[in-house]
């Protein structure tokens, strides 16, 4: 009798485990999507905080430049500090690198998770046309 049931309406069966992989693979576009956009937001977060710490640099500097004698332990530390605004900005540059080639990956993962739930949704359709006549 269970075998009967099953033969009977093969389709529903399939519609289930179908429905369970593409919702899946829909899922996982999601979660990719999402990762992108985190990956933007960190990135500028990084970039922003950069900014900040260069102009805290700049405004010290500015502010604590010598009025006439130039005191030599001063020029060494200005100069540390000019090197560290210089390290920020390849800090700065290396993230927007990183996060440009971290988005390229992830697109590209997310496009191969498309065209195999596309292709899926494809069989899907056309196997349950098939299994309804």
């Amino acid at each position: 009798m269970e075998n009967h049931k099953n033969k009977q309406n093969p389709s529903k069966e399939f519609d289930i485990i179908g429905k369970a992989k593409l919702d899946s693979l829909k899922e996982q576009v999601s979660e990719i999507e999402n990762m992108i956009k985190e990956r933007n937001t960190l990135s500028k977060n990084f970039i922003k905080e950069g900014e900040g710490m260069k102009t805290n640099i700049k405004n010290f500097l500015m502010e604590n430049a010598p009025s006439g004698e130039d005191d030599s332990e001063f020029a060494r530390e200005r100069s540390e500090l000019r090197k560290k605004q210089i390290e920020i900005s390849e800090l700065q540059l290396n993230e927007k690198v990183n996060c440009w080639r971290d988005i390229a990956l992830l697109k590209k993962e997310m496009r191969e998770s498309n065209k195999e739930l596309n292709e899926k949704e494809s069989r899907a359709k056309m196997l349950g046309e098939i299994l309804t006549e």
